[in-house]
């Protein structure tokens, strides 16, 4: 597979959960090491959906920045930088929503569902988010994004969109390529019917990266199991073991068939004292690391202003190039 360009994008809602890491960001570090042109981005226009308080807005961003630094991420081998520091994002999603279809954005899964969250009102911004998405991915003419199962349907979003605009103006846009985790999704440890989410009620439903070993086993000790004591791993039939066999699996680097072997003869109370003790060993330097960061915001800031000014200079020959295209010069 012939990479040239990654891009992928992350919500500033603070500090990251377990779901987050495996799913996306442990990815995240591996492709900065592979490839040689990758943009990562704080998507705080993106979290203006669901518009927070000013206050908490920015200070989710730096604590976003702190921990994905602290997982690993480095700007000497990629660009990382906030999303609204670079205006070209919104001004090209105007040009690309101005080639949308409303009924293709209606059919999204996703505004069905956060619409159901705003009393069925639902903002513009929500409706027309995977169109700045695409915008996001196709203003650096980004050949692969690394995705979650959920976002396939907006990557085919962008794809379409590439290939509506090369139709009408010409080959411009690479058609992006999708780059799936491996890691199983990460679900709720209350109810393992649904994937782990930031925005839970539960509190014990989320282990967030930063917790400290207290709170990661009590979660781990409450997590919704059944009525078998064995470990064994079945998705269909029993959900919430198979969701701690797949953390363990993931946070350790063991498959699902050597973890279930070694777990052997315990108990689900036991085994769930086993998963929370490597969840607490994997994140233990991790946590330390964002406290650190966490004490120097200039550094943090600087991160994502020298980021931005790169983006800003790989994408400003390309939008200049898309206003000349549609006719703006």
């Amino acid at each position: 597979m012939v990479v040239d360009r990654i891009f992928s994008g992350i919500q500033p809602t603070g500090t990251p959960h377990l779901g987050n890491y495996l799913g996306a960001i442990q990815n995240w570090v591996n492709l900065q090491e592979e490839c040689s042109s990758v943009l990562y981005s704080i998507m705080d226009m993106h979290s203006f959906t669901m518009p927070k308080e000013p206050a908490v807005l920015r200070q989710n961003i730096l604590d976003t920045t702190a921990a994905i630094l602290a997982c690993g991420i480095d700007p000497k081998k990629c660009f990382l930088f906030r999303q609204s520091l670079v205006p070209e994002h919104a001004e090209l999603a105007w040009i690309l929503g101005c080639l949308t279809n409303v009924p293709r954005l209606l059919r999204l899964p996703q505004w069905k569902m956060k619409r159901a969250s705003q009393n069925n009102e639902g903002t513009v911004g929500l409706l027309t988010y995977p169109v700045l998405q695409a915008a996001d991915i196709l203003l650096y003419k980004s050949t692969h994004v690394p995705v979650g199962e959920d976002q396939v349907v907006h990557l085919e979003l962008a794809q379409d969109i590439a290939q509506h605009f090369n139709k009408k103006y010409g080959e411009f846009f690479p058609v992006p390529k999708a780059i799936l985790s491996t890691t199983k999704k990460i679900k709720s440890l209350r109810d393992p019917t649904v994937k782990m989410s930031k925005s839970d009620p539960q509190k014990l439903a989320t282990v967030n990266i930063a917790d400290n070993p207290d709170e990661i086993v009590l979660k781990f000790r409450k997590a919704v199991t059944d009525f078998t004591s064995e470990v064994t791993y079945d998705p269909a039939g029993r959900p919430g073991v198979s969701n701690l066999v797949s953390i363990h699996a993931a946070v350790t680097g063991l498959s699902i068939k050597e973890v279930v072997h070694q777990s052997a003869g315990l108990d689900t109370a036991q085994y769930k004292m086993v998963v929370a003790e490597s969840v607490i060993q994997k994140f233990a330097p991790i946590r330390n690391e964002i406290k650190k960061l966490q004490e120097d915001k200039s550094h943090l800031i600087k991160v994502l202003e020298d980021g931005a000014e790169k983006a800003k200079e790989l994408a400003a020959p390309i939008y200049q190039e898309i206003r000349r295209l549609v006719g703006f010069q």
